[in-house]
């Protein structure tokens, strides 16, 4: 998921955060938000119970050299995040790291 992209015109790079999810319950409440089932549903991922992990992060240029494209397509991504949920991710990103 992508938090922030920051675009670097005078090298012509786009600069990244992403964040993990896991299937795996945070120890701190704080440090991750859970995935609502209807967006996982929307995203096309499993039924199981998922978190985004707010307390870490991976910054780099887009895209990555490990980043993996969707099956035969031309994609990285699984779909946006509903505006409200992201919201809710931004807002526990930014206090975990205040």
């Amino acid at each position: 998921m992508i938090v922030l992209a920051v675009e670097r015109p005078a090298n012509d790079t786009t600069v990244v955060v992403v964040l993990p999810i896991t299937h795996s319950p945070p120890a701190d409440s704080a440090a991750a938000v859970e995935i609502p089932a209807s967006v996982k549903r929307h995203l096309g991922l499993d039924d199981e119970r998922s978190w985004i992990v707010v307390a870490e992060g991976n910054e780099f240029e887009w895209p990555g050299y490990d980043l993996a494209k969707i099956g035969r397509t031309d994609r990285y991504d699984y779909g946006y995040l509903p505006p409200r949920f992201f919201n809710q991710v931004i807002k526990a990103f930014a206090s975990w790291h205040l």
